[in-house]
């Protein structure tokens, strides 16, 4: 599949999706978060402590009354200097800093909603500091079209009573916000990711690539927010 016949498939079909997170365009709002080395805030003594790197980002949205902090897709980021996960396999290799998803960051135990009718692909507890902790990627139908979106970073209830092949409706809550014990030491987020071609992934898929191979995996993974819509209502940080 395409990338260009997938995106031109989600943005033909995008007024028909349902929202991930519950979101008032009307009252809630919506913090655009930069976490590149433009960020000068964001000192490795902050990136490496969970719980001040949790303090940092409830306070943000604090500050302008936000529901949710929003950003990440295609961004080249510093933060993952923090974790082994994404250094190269051998020393000097170069590592992976390109965010491939959308991270959507709230209050623990939010609601994450299937956008369209889905299949539960796959699920894992990838247990590493900095890894997705519980996943869950879902795999879709549309116009005869298959395609899979990845949720990671939830809360290990998300992943306790599901079975690889349940179906999951449009709308249904299907998994939550987890807390850092159990979400790859994170703050509460959600990382979202649609995915053309998983080939043997299960249960996990890198969130995260060189930047020497982004076309690569770029191409293989579109811009979240054809589905979650949600940039046009952001501000910044």
């Amino acid at each position: 599949m395409q990338l260009t016949s997938l995106t031109s498939l989600l943005n033909n079909n995008k007024h028909h999706f349902h929202p991930v997170v519950k979101f008032d365009a009307t009252t809630d709002k919506l913090l655009s978060f930069d976490f590149t080395s433009g960020n000068k805030e964001l000192t490795n003594d902050i990136l490496s402590d969970t719980n001040r790197f949790t303090t940092w980002v409830n306070e943000k949205l604090q500050e302008v009354n936000a529901r949710y902090g929003i950003g990440g897709y295609k961004e080249q980021r510093t933060v993952y200097s923090i974790s082994k996960v994404f250094d190269g396999d051998k020393p000097g290799e170069e590592p992976r800093r390109l965010h491939l998803g959308t991270d959507i960051w709230g209050k623990p135990h939010t609601a994450v909603m299937a956008p369209l009718d889905g299949i539960v692909h796959s699920f894992a507890f990838n247990n590493r500091f900095g890894d997705y902790g519980a996943t869950i990627i879902l795999s879709h139908l549309l116009n005869g079209v298959s395609f899979y979106t990845l949720y990671g970073h939830l809360s290990l209830n998300s992943i306790k009573n599901i079975q690889e092949g349940d179906r999951i409706e449009k709308g249904d809550v299907f998994g939550e916000f987890g807390i850092p014990s159990e979400n790859g030491s994170w703050p509460p987020h959600l990382h979202f990711q649609i995915i053309s071609n998983i080939g043997e992934w299960k249960g996990d898929y890198p969130g995260v690539c060189k930047f020497s191979e982004k076309e690569k995996w770029l191409a293989n993974s579109p811009d979240p927010d054809i589905i979650l819509q949600l940039n046009q209502f952001t501000s910044s940080v």
